[in-house]
């Protein structure tokens, strides 16, 4: 199976995030188009763009750097929340015709700021559900015609997507990535998702998920092809290890003296994902090789909230386990975000192929 390799782009007007030292052009279309660029010419796949109420809206944004770009692709965060699945499939199918194929899917489950656009669901086991549905719907509407569904949470009559999504190499239409780590999250993905995006994790942690996610594939009777699995993890990568270490435990005295500047926004009370990776830090500061838990610990959330340190070498050689897992789709990261997409992908992405 082949792999994909993605950068994110933080989509947000706040200068600073995670770090970024950059002080300008945030949230403009100049800047984002620049990082795509940029991807596209260091041997990116494409990216994962940011969401979250109060940011661009994911989608325009999506569309506007597909057009502005030839290989790259926009792996689009949206919610079921602020979407309806008519509407998505729809909208979804119509990029994905004018980018040729390029348009990858994250549906995202966890709480943002429901109530800003009028979301009343905050209850997960009712969220999950209402996701579930939500990718049994867009599926259909998708690769069926005259689509009836009468669901909990969603209703269509003899609906039908025009025009269909691209078609290119027997895939039937774009990716869906999904996270979560509870329960109820991970039956949907076993269900119905394409591909589970992992946390940064130590590797007996993600190899337990991914056998108990093959597992459930089973019980409950998935009909797609089978789950690919995926993770999202911040590389900070130098010439040598000790300039990264070095690097990286700059970069946590600074986070620990300006919180504000780095602290994630997410759930951070109750997301299951997001504290088994904060609990991490209890097992020890390095884990398998160089898997660094304290930016967790002076806040470093989701993806921050764990680090893979190292030279090119000692990093290429960490994601290559996750491979020999069954990892296949990686989304990596770090800051500032410009001088990082050139020397990550120069430097790790030919050890990785």
């Amino acid at each position: 199976m082949s792999l994909e390799f993605l950068w994110y782009i933080p989509n947000t007007v706040e200068p600073g995030h995670r770090g970024d030292d950059t002080t300008t052009g945030w949230g403009s279309i100049e800047y984002s188009t620049d990082l795509a660029r940029t991807a596209e010419a260091h041997g990116w796949g494409g990216a994962l763009l940011g969401t979250g109420w109060g940011r661009p809206d994911t989608f325009t944004v999506a569309t506007a750097l597909a057009a502005r770009t030839s290989t790259f692709k926009p792996l689009i965060a949206i919610r079921p929340g602020y979407w309806q699945p008519a509407h998505f499939a729809g909208a979804a199918a119509t990029l994905d015709q004018l980018s040729r194929g390029r348009t990858l899917v994250n549906i995202v489950s966890g709480l943002d700021n429901p109530a800003a656009y009028g979301d009343t669901r905050s209850d997960p086991a009712q969220r999950y559900a209402r996701t579930q549905e939500f990718l049994q719907l867009v599926r259909r509407l998708w690769t069926e015609e005259d689509v009836t569904f009468a669901g909990e949470h969603f209703q269509v009559s003899r609906s039908t997507a025009a025009p269909r999504p691209y078609a290119i190499d027997g895939r039937p239409h774009p990716t869906l990535y999904f996270g979560g780590a509870s329960e109820a999250a991970e039956r949907v993905a076993a269900a119905e998702a394409d591909v589970q995006l992992f946390w940064g994790e130590p590797l007996d942690g993600l190899a337990e998920r991914i056998d108990r996610l093959k597992a459930l594939s089973e019980q409950v009777g998935r009909r797609h092809q089978p789950l690919q699995f995926g993770l999202r993890i911040t590389t900070l990568v130098r010439d040598t290890t000790e300039e990264a270490w070095r690097a990286a435990e700059e970069k946590v005295a600074k986070m620990a003296e300006n919180p504000g500047e780095t602290t994630w926004t997410g759930n951070r009370r109750t997301a299951v994902g997001q504290q088994r990776l904060f609990d991490l830090a209890g097992r020890g500061e390095v884990l398998d090789t160089c898997l660094y838990t304290t930016p967790g610990k002076v806040g470093g959330g989701g993806a921050a909230t764990t680090w893979l340190v190292g030279s090119a070498a000692d990093v290429a050689t960490a994601l290559d386990k996750y491979r020999r897992l069954g990892i296949t789709h990686f989304v990596l990261s770090d800051t500032p975000y410009k001088q990082e997409i050139v020397r990550i992908g120069d430097q790790l992405l030919p050890r990785l192929r």
